[in-house]
């Protein structure tokens, strides 16, 4: 199995033309600021897609791209999985935008906070609360006990179980008919 080649922002941005991008963040992230010309297929929507990204593969390579390069490397170690090549982007759009390259955004779409900042919230919301909650009744300090070592786990590993729970909320999911139109898009 290959490894997903990874291109940094000033790489990227001369070869972007090359490229069909895909944005694998939830549609309010990607409304928030994306690569100009990427398409929306959050991660976990992945699979559904793999016919459209093979199709659009066979065209020409693919830039699967995220904030900050940890979700689009897991879509590329995906995509390699089920025969597909793809790139990823070094630092994702954060990096892409410190490097001072253009993003397009939504006007009209309300932008959710980022992934990563919904989760500091609700981590810290738990904490405090358990915390709250256990000056009166003990047993509750075991949910921030519990929510500390799950963001220690996910530190270790590299993953997020509370960031998947938050893609599901409804302003981090794509509306249907935005994910179908996008895979026709891409598939043509």
């Amino acid at each position: 199995m290959h490894t997903a080649t990874a291109l940094h922002p000033a790489q990227a941005a001369e070869e972007l033309h090359h490229y069909t991008v895909i944005d694998v963040r939830t549609p309010g992230e990607y409304a928030s600021g994306r690569l100009p010309g990427a398409h929306n297929i959050p991660l976990d929507h992945l699979d559904i897609a793999l016919p459209a990204l093979k199709a659009a593969a066979v065209r020409g390579p693919l830039l699967m791209v995220c904030a900050s390069g940890n979700r689009s490397t897991t879509a590329c170690e995906r995509l390699t999985a089920a025969g597909i090549p793809a790139a990823t982007l070094t630092g994702g759009t954060t990096a892409w935008i410190q490097h001072g390259h253009p993003v397009h955004r939504d006007g009209t779409t309300k932008a959710a906070w980022p992934m990563e900042r919904q989760v500091r919230l609700a981590a810290g919301s738990l904490v405090v609360t358990g915390l709250a909650l256990g000056t009166r009744y003990r047993p509750a300090r075991w949910l921030s006990a519990a929510i500390g070592g799950g963001l220690v786990f996910s530190a270790l590993t590299d993953t997020c179980g509370m960031a998947m729970l938050l893609a599901k909320l409804p302003h981090n999911r794509p509306r249907t008919t935005d994910l179908d139109a996008t895979l026709d898009t891409i598939s043509r």
